[in-house]
């Protein structure tokens, strides 16, 4: 099935699905970052739009375990950078209607928490067709060490996602029902 075609699909499917607020469990993400010995504090997180898993509670669990949060910018050439942002901080809104936090200091997350339209055991995920977080996990993995996980609902699996050259694999997809790894 062609992507266009499939992220459609999905996005309906999940916009059924999301309204009852399901959450991730923040404890398997911990479980994560002991498993990997993750001791880097930074973690990149996104504002939810679409009916995406909302983030927000694991960002603000993050926060008390003091760690810094941070929050994509999309800059020109379908690039993103991340910022530090607290929950009482400001927020503007993008051309594509997603609160971003004000452009100070770039920071380079050590952990990055990422949406997705669609998914697969092989850890290939969907996204919107930017291609923004494949330009950044390239352009982060260059700089440091870097856990992408994927958050999504368990009904976002498919068998198999299609993939080009330029797609980057996740180390990890928390669902509300499970994890692959």
């Amino acid at each position: 099935m062609l992507k266009y075609k499939l992220r459609k699909q999905i996005l309906k499917a999940r916009e059924k699905f999301n309204k009852k607020n399901i959450q991730i469990d923040f404890n398997q993400i911990i479980k994560i970052l002991k498993k990997e010995k993750i001791s880097s504090k930074i973690v990149g997180g996104y504002y939810p739009v679409n009916f995406e898993i909302d983030d927000l509670i694991l960002l603000r669990k993050f926060k008390k375990n003091k760690f810094i949060i941070s929050l994509p910018v999309i800059k020109k050439n379908c690039q993103m950078d991340f910022y530090p942002w607290s929950f009482s901080g400001p927020l503007k809104i993008n051309k594509y209607g997603i609160p971003e936090p004000e452009t100070k200091n770039i920071v380079y997350p050590d952990i990055l928490l990422i949406p997705l339209v669609a998914f697969d055991k092989n850890l290939n995920r969907l996204g919107y067709g930017g291609g923004y977080y494949d330009r950044l996990i390239e352009k982060l993995s260059k700089k440091k060490n870097i856990i992408k996980i994927g958050l999504a609902f368990s009904i976002q699996e498919i068998d198999k996602v299609p993939i080009n050259g330029y797609d980057q694999k996740l180390d990890y997809i928390v669902t509300n029902k499970y994890v692959v790894k």
